[in-house]
């Protein structure tokens, strides 16, 4: 339960955030009913993005407001502004994707009035949100007026991202409206019905942009009134036989006699059936540990598009329009995996989105010089590279470094590779590698093998931007090419096992790992992140690394400065240790976390999570769970502003990843899984499911146990502190 005990108008935005409400194809911001400066409202749909101008960036499209409500008791405005809340509790239930707030109102005269406000967005059918309002007046009768509808002024008043094509009113109940994105020439298409008290004074009017129906009721003293509100969503992406402007309509008429309660009541039971699924169950010490974990996990179920393999999920998923809600190297590194050991069938369809933009991929190689497949470093529905791009007449900072990550962030394309790879290994999925898997691998080897340049006989890779983002374009990065190597083998490996006929590319490959250069320790057992970066100056970092992700240390440095000195936004080499726990022995992965560390700011979010990892397997056990406690805070810390514009996604994904990866510390490879644990002391017992090659796990770790139990499957190899086991049924080790 996230709960927000008294309203403060200066967390507004972050609370429409972290109490977002969403399917994987609708998603709404939990914003008020009542006006407030500044409150940013927003609903959004998987897929739906548009471009203002060819100088502007594609960004998600912030779809006309259904949530909205003026709300007039006795000619009063009904507001915190106009009044007082003199009781107040609002809270979003994650097991069963309800938004609920309760308040006391009361008016400049004294006179009292509850107010409990309800809603959802369903996961029984993916177009459909409801809300209901519940108002008993206290001290005195008077009479309500609700102004509702569709609201269009915000989005096509101010941002000009939609055209209006039709509004109008159905059956003298049904508020219909059919808008088209001005470049991308979506549509979209919206109706909504208010369910009112028969005795109820309704009419319906349009004022700017405005679809509304004006809904007048007596309250009585101590007798409660409800209004409720229908509403479905349907674009021209969804590709059904139904045209959307019909299917919005038919789908609110044929859920309008079922009310609130019974259609709240059928996503409820979808909730649980996923909390009962996939919940990591934790015994701790500290109650914030469990939240945290239930947040991140329900803003992967809310934010990824399970319905169709054409999408993929935003940086802040549906939640906000921070980072234009773009894609990037989040989804197969971040948040994928959590999808690939509880549902691989959904990790496929994210896999999927990147295999149908092939053809883009191939275009944006070619256009920069290269063969083979260069993925965008941010993307939308087309698959095309979305990057703002940098020019004589922009010079601001952050367009110039986002045009240089778009061009220098290739480790993207190794990043696919590497969730191709994962998920062959975790579903054995014979039909999709030999296809999907072995296209995205060969594509993005002939990528590689490209981007080389001969030096005395080594191939080096230069100009890149590893993840660490304050450092620019540099040669050899470890990440990078330790992920090139890794992609370049898996896809000479894979054309073996299916007897592919492309000698010269396979002759290419073997040449490749041959002669790329992999940096190694120095003296100091230090992997260098790059060719420069241990000869560049340090300096004190010990006040940045104090707060959460808030890029402090902009304010003193400029990026151009950071680029010259030993600070990282994020350490390239610890999340090359995390991928690969056995690339190198225990004593360099110690020396690398320790040094890396002691340079790094984690102003990235998903930084401190990876770096708790590998520092839980380091058995630097207090450190690992300061780490992940930290990262936990990046949405849900006392930073006021921290999610304004949407939560950020990847962090969702990287909490979960702390969890099993670095706690449990489930490591494997294609013949099995190892468990290690590493629990934090705070922690008595974690229970979760896993899924491995066709096998559904259920694990409970406590201090003094382990119990594997198989609920379905084949028999999994399985090696426990060492001890390997052929799991048939149940096994319970001693630690």
């Amino acid at each position: 339960m996230i709960s927000e005990k008294e309203f403060d108008e200066q967390l507004i935005n972050k609370y429409a955030s972290l109490m977002a409400l969403g399917n994987g194809y609708l998603g709404l911001r939990s914003c008020h009913e009542e006006d407030y400066e500044g409150q940013t409202r927003g609903m959004y749909i998987a897929g739906i993005y548009n471009q203002l101008s060819p100088s502007q960036t594609t960004k998600i499209v912030n779809l006309p407001d259904l949530i909205g409500m003026e709300i007039e008791i006795n000619g009063d405005i009904f507001s915190n502004a106009t009044g007082q809340f003199t009781f107040y509790d609002r809270k979003l239930n994650m097991m069963t994707g309800e938004l609920i707030r309760e308040l006391i109102w009361k008016n400049n005269d004294g006179n009292r009035f509850h107010f409990l406000f309800q809603r959802f967005v369903s996961k029984d059918d993916l177009h459909l949100l409801a809300s209901k309002i519940t108002v008993t007046a206290l001290d005195c009768n008077a009479k309500i007026k609700i102004k509702t509808g569709i609201n269009a002024e915000c989005v096509s008043q101010q941002k000009n991202e939609l055209t209006e094509e039709l509004v109008r009113i159905m059956d003298n109940r049904i508020m219909h409206g059919v808008y088209q994105t001005t470049e991308t020439k979506h549509k979209i298409a919206i109706a909504t019905c208010c369910v009112t008290p028969d005795e109820s004074e309704v009419s319906y009017f349009t004022l700017n942009n405005q679809l509304l129906a004006s809904i007048t009721q007596d309250l009585v003293v101590d007798r409660t009134v409800e209004f409720s509100k229908i509403s479905s969503v349907y674009t021209s992406n969804d590709m059904l036989r139904e045209e959307p402007s019909a299917a919005s309509v038919n789908t609110v008429q044929k859920y309008l006699s079922e009310g609130y309660d019974n259609l709240r009541n059928s996503t409820t039971i979808k909730w649980q059936d996923f909390w009962k699924q996939k919940r990591v169950v934790i015994n701790s010490k500290d109650q914030a540990d469990q939240l945290a974990l239930d947040f991140s996990l329900y803003h992967i179920e809310a934010m990824t598009p399970c319905h169709d393999d054409r999408l993929s999920i935003g940086a802040r998923g549906l939640t906000g329009e921070g980072n234009n809600g773009l894609i990037f190297w989040d989804t197969e590194m971040f948040i994928a995996p959590f999808h690939l050991f509880t549902e691989p069938e959904i990790a496929k369809r994210l896999l999927r989105y990147r295999y149908h933009h092939i053809k883009e991929a191939k275009v944006n190689a070619y256009q920069s010089g290269y063969e083979g497949t260069l993925f965008p470093w941010a993307s939308a529905f087309s698959g095309k590279e979305e990057t703002q791009k940098g020019s004589v007449n922009n010079t601001k900072p952050e367009i110039v470094q986002s045009s240089n990550l778009a061009k220098s962030s290739e480790h993207i394309v190794a990043d696919i590779a590497f969730a191709v790879v994962q998920y062959y290994e975790n579903t054995l999925d014979e039909s999709f590698m030999a296809n999907d898997g072995l296209e995205l691998l060969k594509e993005t080897a002939r990528f590689w093998v490209s981007r080389t340049t001969d030096t005395n006989g080594d191939l080096i890779i230069k100009n890149v931007i590893g993840p660490d983002e304050y450092t620019d374009q540099v040669d050899n990065n470890a990440y990078t090419n330790y992920m090139a190597f890794y992609n370049v083998q898996n896809a000479l490996n894979y054309m073996g096992k299916y007897n592919d006929p492309d000698a010269e590319l396979q002759q290419k490959c073997t040449d490749f790992l041959k002669r790329l250069y992999l940096p190694s320790q120095n003296d100091e057992n230090v992997i260098p992140q790059d060719d420069t970066f241990l000869s560049k100056p340090e300096i004190d970092l010990t006040e940045y690394r104090q707060s959460i992700a808030s890029r402090d240390i902009l304010l003193d440095y400029s990026l151009q400065d950071l680029y010259e000195l030993q600070v990282l936004k994020q350490a390239d080499v610890v999340m090359l240790l995390y991928l690969f726990p056995d690339l190198f022995s225990t004593e360099i992965a110690k020396k690398n976390l320790e040094y890396y560390e002691e340079r790094t700011v984690h102003d990235s979010p998903i930084s401190k999570a990876i770096h708790a990892i590998v520092a839980a397997r380091c058995d630097y056990g207090e450190e690992s769970y300061q780490l992940f406690q930290e990262g936990c805070l990046i949405d849900l810390g006392p930073n006021p502003n921290s999610s304004d514009d949407g939560i950020h996604a990847a962090p969702m994904g990287a909490n979960w990843l702390v969890a099993i990866f670095g706690f449990a510390n489930i490591t494997m490879d294609i013949n099995g899984l190892k468990i290690e644990p590493k629990l934090p002391s705070n922690w008595n017992e974690m229970i979760f499911p896993f899924t491995w090659q066709g096998a559904r796990l259920e694990i409970t770790i406590s201090k003094k146990s382990i119990t594997v139990t198989k609920e379905y499957g084949p028999p999994v190899s399985l090696e426990i502190n060492g001890e390997t086991f052929n799991l048939t049924d149940k096994i319970k080790v001693s630690l």
